[in-house]
């Protein structure tokens, strides 16, 4: 894999770059130390396989530094490894696009389990939000796994396509492009799903819907 490290601390990319090898002996890496530099290397067509980037490094546009990147490279994991553990930077991070966030307290272990579960497809939330906006999902359909099962059956089979594609960590743009609709229109479906079952963002759609799969 070619992977790409953005963070402005050396040691610290170092650090990761030596955690990343256990992932593949061929693993090949780059590093960046600004945001500008992560998006002139996708944007000069450099080909990641997995893009890893710190929030607020130097040049850090915001969350929409994340949407930019994913637009960019829609077929490139990218995960958040940041020293903030908010539930809000969390949320925010996979509203933009981001596949995984990853708090820098993780350990080595968690860490490369979260990165498989990346590269298979997943997406990666921390275990406190995870609880958090499990039980906030709970409580906003009553409290009980039958009601949110019973109100997803309100959902149409296009809501339930865009769904999949939110599990999958897709940006609006992305399944837009997917799906064969208007950005404006996935808007709308993303909005009747929170309204259908009863969360505030994707992180919680998400969550919910894995819970449905599982029942």
């Amino acid at each position: 894999m070619r992977i790409l490290i953005g963070d402005d601390h050396l040691l610290f990319r170092e650090g990761l770059r030596r955690l990343l090898e256990q992932l593949g002996a061929d693993n090949s890496f780059a590093d960046a130390s600004t945001f500008d530099e992560v998006l002139a290397m996708v944007e000069a067509g450099e080909v990641f396989d997995l893009i890893l980037i710190d929030l607020q490094m130097p040049g850090w546009p915001g969350f929409s530094g994340i949407e930019q990147l994913c637009g960019t490279v829609p077929d490139t994991p990218v995960v958040v490894v940041s020293a903030s553990e908010s539930q809000g930077d969390v949320r925010a991070s996979l509203d933009a696009g981001a596949s995984g966030y990853i708090p820098k307290s993780s350990s080595v272990k968690i860490m490369l389990s979260a990165l498989h579960l990346v590269l298979a497809g997943g997406i990666y939330l921390p275990p406190s939000v995870i609880g958090a906006d499990t039980a906030a999902a709970t409580t906003a359909n009553g409290g009980a796994p039958q009601r949110i099962a019973a109100t997803a059956q309100l959902l149409t089979q296009r809501q339930w396509e865009v769904l999949s594609c939110l599990r999958e960590g897709k940006s609006n743009k992305q399944i837009a492009y997917e799906l064969g609709l208007s950005e404006g229109t996935v808007k709308i479906h993303v909005t009747a799903i929170f309204k259908t079952l009863g969360v505030k963002n994707r992180t919680q759609a998400v969550i919910v819907a894995s819970e449905l799969q599982r029942q």
